[in-house]
């Protein structure tokens, strides 16, 4: 299936690169912009976007371009606080937040989509004129060019053009009345170093927090019009004094806004805008996604984590549907009304609305918050947007992968019921070919060869787990000390990690290594790969029961360990 990718932003890219991790190959991504440069300031990563990226196999290279905050904090303009809480690891998620500079971190995407999908799978100075019956054309230096897709996404921000085509009489985007500025500056770390802070109220606001060593994020906000004219967008940079004269009193004990903002490298004007939600996003073979799909005020910090997690539910759709366009209704079903829900969340304000009630109900501060707003009205509000944005701990933590487990050109097909079985040749199919395919997984990502006791001990410990090693035994059968030495060795070649239980350092607990996961990620995408390659070498109607097969193959192997398991 060829598959089109209108915009190289985040959600553009992370698209191709979910395609890829779902078994597509024929993807290949258009960009408007003559050369991808790493423009922009921070943003934040959210540990359900988190997870999304180490399930592309990104997470330890996205964690190297910036910083986890452990806590997010509230105040008002006079510095007293409203409202605090833990983040990422510290508040029992199994990933991080991260904060990054928006340009690494997009040239960080592009760089892995050029590893995986080849170093033409980015086309830039293609600029979307519209599409019709299939066929995406793009104006560049060389003249109008003409693509076919089976699938045509458009990830190209909130002026897109493929949404302008079917929304035509939309306009430009809603401006609220207020003006950001952003910047980073080199400046030290505040309060513990590792803290997110937000100021202010509906009318003046700033945030600040740290994107690396010595970098702070800052996001300046007020209520009225810019000093760049009508024609501010996110990457025009304005003179910072007249912006740091609006927080001229803003001197905390543990932070001076003015002189951060000063220390600001350049500081950039936009409005505030989004757009209105509009109730269908797919049109034949054409969708939407990111800020092409439902632009939202940052308010909570999930736009950037919003795409994300839009990508990563489109390819798992287009690879477990039967058909292109069940898989765009399941897509859109999913994450049109939450995106939706999101978009006028913020419109009021998000998880900030503690700021404006604190100012609403104690304009000049207050002797303790919950004089202002009671402690459960608080609690109701940070765990609300929580639930909205898909990232309440328990539940994400909880979630079904979106790492597809069938691939596209495998199944997707009805196939005749089973006859009568016969088990004997069943057995002898299914050793040799596991074997075949262990060899061949690992002579195509040149993987070394991992015992298979090994291999078992991995397949216990999915991304982001902890066990006992005595747990480990019990679950896979073995003796302790089989176990211990299989650990010994495993460490040894950095596969594992073991190191004290938390709280109780007498007991240890075993975690796969990132080198590990990252193995068996390249081990699952090439065999999955092998497989759909192999099958589409046979009749249709051998790939109808190899799809009919697998549900019972999936009972079959549970039944199989059960009967392994009783006395």
């Amino acid at each position: 299936m060829a598959i089109v990718i209108v915009g190289a932003g985040i959600g553009g890219l992370t698209t191709a690169l979910s395609l890829h991790r779902a078994g597509f190959r024929d993807i290949a991504v258009y960009e408007r912009a003559a050369a991808l440069r790493p423009l922009g300031v921070g943003i934040n990563l959210l540990p359900h976007a988190v997870r999304e990226l180490n399930e592309l196999g990104l997470g330890e290279r996205v964690e190297r371009l910036g910083a986890a905050p452990g806590t997010l904090t509230y105040y008002n303009r006079k510095g007293q606080q409203i409202w605090s809480e833990p983040r990422g690891l510290d508040a029992g998620y199994r990933w991080p937040q991260l904060s990054v500079h928006r340009g690494r971190f997009q040239m960080e995407l592009l760089t892995a989509v050029r590893e995986r999908l080849g170093v033409d799978a980015v086309r830039t100075g293609h600029r979307l004129v519209g599409v019709r019956n299939g066929v995406a054309r793009f104006e560049t230096a060389a003249g109008e060019v003409s693509i076919a897709g089976d699938l045509i996404v458009g990830a190209d921000g909130i002026h897109s053009a493929l949404r302008r085509q079917h929304q035509p009489g939309e306009g430009a985007p809603l401006w609220n009345g207020l003006t950001l500025w952003r910047g980073t500056a080199r400046a030290p770390g505040f309060l513990d170093g590792r803290t997110m802070i937000m100021a202010g109220d509906a009318e003046q606001k700033l945030v600040a927090y740290p994107i690396g060593a010595g970098l702070i994020n800052v996001v300046a906000e007020r209520r009225g019009p810019g000093f760049a004219g009508p024609h501010a967008d996110w990457n025009r940079a304005v003179d910072p004094a007249p912006v740091v004269s609006l927080f001229a009193d803003w001197r905390f004990p543990w932070l001076d806004v003015p002189e951060l903002l000063a220390a600001a490298d350049e500081i950039l004007e936009y409005p505030m805008v989004d757009r209105d939600p509009i109730d269908r996003w797919t049109h034949g073979n054409t969708t939407l996604l990111g800020d092409a799909a439902h632009p939202m005020y940052p308010n909570g910090s999930n736009g950037a984590s919003q795409a994300i997690l839009d990508a990563r539910t489109l390819a798992f759709h287009l690879a477990t549907a039967p058909t292109v366009r069940q898989a765009l209704d399941a897509y859109e079903a999913d994450r049109r009304p939450a995106t939706t829900a999101l978009v006028l969340s913020n419109r009021r304000q998000g998880p900030e609305q503690v700021m404006v009630l604190a100012h609403e109900r104690a304009p000049d501060g207050f002797a303790h918050i919950h004089d202002v707003i009671p402690p459960r009205e608080l609690t109701e509000i940070a765990t609300g947007y929580k639930k909205a944005a898909g990232f309440l701990p328990a539940e994400l933590n909880e979630r079904a992968s979106l790492t597809p487990t069938v691939f596209p050109g495998v199944l997707g097909v009805t196939g005749p019921e089973a006859t009568e079985l016969d088990a004997a040749r069943l057995a002898s199919v299914i050793s040799p070919l596991r074997r075949t395919l262990l060899g061949a997984a690992r002579a195509t990502e040149h993987l070394p060869e991992i015992p298979d006791a090994q291999i078992e001990i991995v397949r216990a410990l999915p991304r982001g787990a902890v066990s006992g090693p005595g747990e480990l035994a019990e679950r896979l059968r073995l003796s302790r000390s089989t176990v211990s030495n299989l650990l010994t060795t495993m460490e040894g070649n950095g596969l594992v990690e073991r190191r004290p239980r938390p709280g109780n350092h007498r007991h240890i607990e075993v975690l796969a290594t990132p080198k590990a996961l990252d193995l068996f990620d390249r081990f699952d995408l090439a065999s999955g790969d092998l497989v759909a390659r192999a099958a589409a070498t046979l009749p249709a109607a051998d790939r109808a029961a190899l799809a009919a097969a697998v549900p019972a193959l999936e009972r079959l192997r549970d039944a199989l360990a059960h009967a392994k398991d009783a006395p």
